[in-house]
């Protein structure tokens, strides 16, 4: 792997820093080194948030991503304003149920995911988020259940254990989508 920089952007309310806090996470159980370092607006629900990871086999010299690998855009101020930042080859991942433009970039994967239209249609109308992180571990071939629920018990409060199991399963459907 050696270094993967991820950049995840959206509403305030997608959770977006739960994502990335778990994706964080997930490096962590398997000894990588990385960063986790969320961003939000002022107004918070609603407003902008990105988080930045960076997982990486050496040790993370700055938490801040600029040029990421890896963008996930669940809304469209965030893919407008992210897009042209992806390292040439890198990926981009699209909720397209929230999203109608197309990436203007040929230079880039594009991955095309109704995160938030199949969280909707399966119950978890808030895990959409996660919905992309099993595209994400999928993608990278780095979905291992180890790992996933791991991660899932660091970033899971003890009150909210009833979600594990939604969270999983919001999970296995972005990996098949």
């Amino acid at each position: 792997m050696s270094t993967r920089q991820i950049l995840i952007a959206g509403f305030g309310g997608q959770g977006i820093l739960f994502a990335g806090k778990f994706l964080a996470y997930k490096g962590l159980m398997e000894d990588k080194q990385v960063s986790w370092l969320p961003s939000y607006g002022p107004e918070m629900r609603g407003g902008t948030a990105s988080c930045s990871v960076i997982i990486s086999d050496e040790p993370v010299g700055s938490p801040i991503v600029s040029t990421p690998d890896l963008l996930v855009a669940m809304n469209l101020p965030s893919l407008d304003k992210y897009e042209s930042s992806v390292v040439p080859g890198g990926t981009i991942i699209v909720d397209s149920t929230l999203i109608e433009r197309k990436v203007a970039r040929d230079d880039v994967n594009v991955v095309y995911i109704p995160a938030t239209g199949l969280a909707s249609e399966n119950g978890m109308p808030t895990l959409a988020n996660m919905i992309i992180v099993g595209k994400i571990l999928k993608l990278y071939d780095e979905f291992n259940m180890e790992g996933v629920n791991a991660a899932l018990g660091k970033v899971i409060s003890a009150r909210h254990q009833d979600m594990l199991q939604f969270n999983l399963k919001a999970m296995e459907l972005g990996a098949d989508a």
